[in-house]
Formats: C-alpha cells, structure tokens, sequence
C-alpha cells in the first residue's frame, strides 16, 4: 500500500532544527546476507569459516551459562539445549553438502539451512518441539554473527544521508555509529531527555522521538521532513510543503549563522552587569571543535561513558589521559568538567557483568557503581587528574545522594592523588571537585554538601524524573515531565541559595538550561552556569545580554508564586514571548524555539 502523501506524525521534540531526506529504517535484530558465489578451491576456506564460528559460538554459549549459574539462574539449563544443538550433525552435515554443491558462500548457506529448520519445528504439533524454535533461532543468530565477523561490534553506516527511523536507540547503538550521512533521529519511543535526544543534540542534528508508529507507517526511501522544534514528521511531502521547510530550514542557519559572528567572543553579561558563564555538553571528543565554533566559554559537561561503550574491552588509563589532556589543551585557559562514569540507568557496558535491574535508574548506577569498583574508578581518576596538568579541568561526581558517597568518592580521589605524588606525576594539587545534584535527597541536603565541595551542577534530566517519578525516557508518561513543577524549581532555588551560602557556585547542565525561557527564569534564580549542547550557546548568551538581572529576578519570583506548572508555563510564555522577540530584534528571523513552547510542553 502506498504510503499517504503529507501525513504528519506528531511527537516529542528532542533535538532542535529541520532535515529533510530519505528515510533508512534501522532494526538491530536483522542481518543482510549477501548470495556470493564461491570457487571449488575456495570451499575448503569456507568450512575452516564455519567451523570457526561453531568453535567461538559454543565458547559464547558456555561462558553465558557459567555466568548464570554463578547467579544461580535456572535458565543456566537452557543453554545446555543451545549446545546440543551445536553438535547436531544433521544440519551440520546439510550445511557442508549444500555449501559443496551450490557453491555459494557459508553464511548464505547456513540462513537458508537454518530457515528450513525453523520452518520444520515451528509446524510441529507437539508444543514442546514447536517451543525449540526460538532455541534454533538464538543459536543460528550467534552463529551467523561470527560468520559476518560482527562480534566485535555493529557498526551501523548510511550508505546515502538519509534520516534514521528507528523503535529505540541504545547508547551502544548510537556510541557505535557511524555519523557520516546522518541527517536526524526520529524513534517509536523514548521521551524529551532520554540518551538519543541527548546524542542528536550533541551531534546538532534534529530528532523527533515518541511517535509511536514511525517504524510501521514510514517506508525505505520515504522523503521525510523532521521539524525537532516542533516534534513533527511529514511522510512524502508534497512541492508546496517541501518548499516551504527548505526556506524554513535556510532560514534558522542564517539565523544562528548572524548571532555567532554577533557575539564572537561577547561575555554572557547581562544589560545591568551580571557576569554569568555559558558552557557547552559534550558527549564525543570530536565535539572540542564545535564547542569553540560556537564560542561556548568551556566544558560544563564531559560525559565520559560514551568512551566506554560500542566496545569489548574497558579504555586503558592511557587512553583516558589522552583525550582528557587534548580536550582541556584546546580549550585552554577555559574550564573542562568531566563527569566521572555514570554507567547504568539506560547505560550498560558490555565488557562488565552488570545485572539486570527491575529498576536499573534506581540501581547499581552513576557513583554507587564506581565506589564498588574502585579499580575501574582509579583509571580514570588517574587519567583526569594527569590531563588536569594541561588546562583547567575540573572533576564532578554524578548522581550523589548523601554526603556519606561524597566522603567515600573523596577518600579514593585523595587515594589517587597521593599515589601520583608518590611517582612524582605532575596534576593540579588543587584541582575543583564538584558534584552533581540530580537527586532529591542531595538537593534536601546541598547545605551540608555545599561545604566538602567547589561548585554544584544541577542535572535536571534526572532531577526532574526522581522528584516527580516520571521516567524520562517513557513517552506514555512524557506529559508529566515538568521542568516547571513547582517542586523542582524550588528544589533548584534551595540549593542555589545553599550553595551561595557556602560561598560555592551553581552550574546546571540539564536539558533545562538550554530551554530559552527558561534561561530567564534561571537567571532570575541566581544561577551561575548555563551548560548546552553546543549549538544552543548562542542562542543561550544573546537572551542573557537583553534582558537584565532584575528583569529576570522579577520573572522568577513571579513565577515561584504560582500554583501550578500550568500556570508558571502560561505566565512564562505570556511574559517571555515579549521579552524574548525584543530581545531578538536585530536577528533575520526570530528562533523558532521560543513561540511554540507552552504547545511543546503540553
């Protein structure tokens, strides 16, 4: 059935901007299988393949039941049926007489003889035999994932730019992914802040995700139009439609394009003199570059997973060191943060026998994972504390929930440092230490934590799903997500005014620093660092340098006083609409961002 021309999916925001392009539909579970014909000599080369592949996949299999019966899991026994299989000579000795007689490649051979005995068990009347379908299945995969040489790894590559419609992107997929052709994300799932959001920001193309249907209505080949500002999809759209985003689309770069050679290297100041910083979030060290394009005033976040997944062993402390020193020698005089791991939640390494979690965002995660693993934690603090000799870096630890992990987190630190002084290895001796704020229980409590550290940076992305138990990557709960619910803006003000109690400064590196309206207000409640993705950043510094403190000091009041998140959203939109499009004057177009808010929001 063809698919109908403009029909428009509508979903969630995640990253801002407009692409327009081929639609390449992604699905993990899939392998292409080419027919390649093979010569007589070459079959002896072929069987030494599938046996190889018999050999690592048995080793895999083995492995996986020792680390299940370790666990004491009983589906440990299922495995001993995936063995068997291994042996069965039947379809071992079919797969060698149909590689000798058609003389076509291994691979090919093995998924043609494979989907016969699928075929054969799956119309088997006894229940049992017909349930030993999905065991041939799992076992051929694991096989046919040798052959194709794909176990160190999927690489997905664009073969034309194209834009990637998925169910769901995992961290590894995206970590692993190649970057080139990539025009924007949309996904089936997923909500405003989840990890694909968060990538595509980062890589500073536009993504759409939550739409439910995407990967069942949208076609290969489709011509898609992406709108990240507003959260929507057109599916083959017509001239007229077409036309008008591509001047949409020319038009929002000029813009950007303007604000940057506006301010250069302008301070973030506002019109009655007050000095705050705009920083950039980076996920990859290719990022240094855009960071200063668009003259962000340093790192206010390095999320250091992203070093860790897409691969089979752990980053060596050398490793490490390396892309630390490089990222802080290039932005040199100015700051670079680096968060120490904050692995599980959505986040898994592959190399570590992490456990499967009913609640994985409540789990072994963040710091309670690096305390536990003191000599993976020690890598890296090494390797952060030996680039701090090269520029102005700063360490942070994520997701702190008591001053007792602060105290643990801080003994290992001063551990390392003292065997750095030790081997006469130069570092920063009085290197910030800062930590994050994205559970309720430290916000409670930043009076007492404000005192054992530098600075704080509120991540609101988790702030924000703790406090009001909202998964933020669930896009049935989407609509509960509430940067503007009372209880986080009054958690953000305590923990300013704990923080500047202490004498101590506040950075926020959540999705909400980079909300225009929100800067205001965030201004308004003293906030002394505003970290985006790179991109925002001008956008970000021009709002600051149009509106003054006490303009912004009079919003956020305002706006403390209200009832509801709907009602601080409709005061923000109906005071700030003004504000901002005063602010933005002198541009060629207004942002786009800045009207739709309170309909993306809802």
């Amino acid at each position: 059935m063809k698919t109908q021309q403009n029909r428009v999916l509508e979903g969630i925001p995640a990253s801002p901007g407009i692409a327009i392009g081929p639609a390449y539909l992604y699905g993990r579970p899939e392998f292409v299988i080419y027919r390649r014909k093979i010569r007589e000599e070459d079959i002896p080369k072929e069987l030494a393949r599938f046996e190889e592949a018999l050999i690592k996949t048995r080793k895999e299999i083995m492995e996986l039941q020792k680390s299940l019966a370790k666990k004491g899991a009983s589906s440990a026994k299922i495995f001993e049926a995936h063995l068997l299989l291994l042996e069965d000579r039947m379809l071992i000795e079919e797969v060698i007489n149909e590689l000798k007689k058609k003389k076509l490649c291994v691979e090919y051979i093995f998924s043609q003889v494979l989907k016969k005995y699928i075929n054969a068990f799956s119309q088997m009347e006894d229940d049992y035999i017909r349930e030993r379908t999905a065991d041939i299945s799992d076992v051929g995969k694991r096989i046919l994932k040798h052959l194709l040489e794909q176990d160190k790894g999927h690489v997905l590559e664009l073969p034309e730019p194209s834009i990637l419609v998925a169910h769901d992107l995992s961290p590894s997929d995206t970590a692993t992914m190649s970057k080139e052709n990539l025009l924007a994300f949309i996904t089936d799932i997923g909500g405003k802040t989840s990890h694909t959001a968060i990538i595509a920001k980062s890589l500073e193309i536009p993504a759409v995700v939550g739409l439910g249907i995407a990967t069942r209505v949208i076609k290969p080949g489709d011509l898609l139009i992406v709108d990240g500002d507003e959260g929507k999809v057109i599916i083959n759209p017509d001239s007229k439609t077409l036309q008008r985003y591509q001047k949409e689309k020319d038009k929002t770069l000029v813009s950007v394009r303007q604000l940057e050679s506006m301010l250069g290297d302008l301070p973030a100041e506002t019109l009655d003199g007050r000095r705050v910083t705009v920083s950039a979030n980076m996920e990859f060290p290719s990022e240094v570059e855009s960071v200063i394009s668009h003259h962000a005033e340093g790192v206010g976040l390095f999320r250091t997973e992203f070093l860790y997944m897409g691969r089979q062993d752990l980053p060596s402390e050398e490793e490490q060191f390396e892309v630390y020193r490089h990222i802080a020698e290039r932005l040199k005089p100015n700051p670079v943060i680096i968060r120490t791991l904050d692995i599980g939640g959505d986040k898994f390494l592959s190399q570590i026998d992490m456990p499967q979690e009913m609640h994985s965002f409540l789990g072994w995660r963040a710091i309670r994972f690096c305390l536990a693993r003191p000599d993976i934690f020690k890598v890296q603090l090494r390797a952060i504390l030996r680039a701090s000799a090269y520029g102005n870096v700063k360490l942070m630890f994520p997701m702190i929930s008591c001053i007792e992990e602060l105290h643990s987190a801080k003994k290992i630190l001063a551990e390392v440092k003292r065997e750095l002084s030790r081997k006469k290895i130069d570092y920063d001796k009085d290197i910030e230490i800062g930590a994050m704020i994205e559970v309720p229980s430290a916000a409670v409590t930043s009076d007492l934590l404000a005192k054992e550290v530098d600075f704080f940076s509120i991540g609101t992305n988790d702030l924000v799903q703790y406090t009001l138990a909202v998964d933020r990557a669930n896009e049935k709960v989407a609509y509960l997500y509430r940067p503007t619910h009372l209880a986080i803006l009054r958690l953000i003000k305590l923990t300013i005014d704990n923080a500047h109690a202490n004498g101590i400064w506040v950075g926020m590196c959540g999705e909400m620093a980079g909300e225009l309206p929100l800067v205001v207000l965030l201004l308004g409640l003293g906030l002394d660092e505003f970290s985006a993705p790179p991109i925002s950043v001008p956008k970000i510094k021009y709002v600051i340098r149009n509106v003054t403190y006490e303009e912004a000091k009079k919003v956020a009041e305002e706006a403390l006083s209200k009832g509801s998140a709907d009602e601080v959203e409709e005061y923000l939109t109906s005071t700030l609409d003004g504000l901002l499009n005063r602010c933005l004057k002198d541009t060629v177009c207004e942002l786009r961002d800045v009207s739709p808010w309170l309909k993306k929001r809802k």
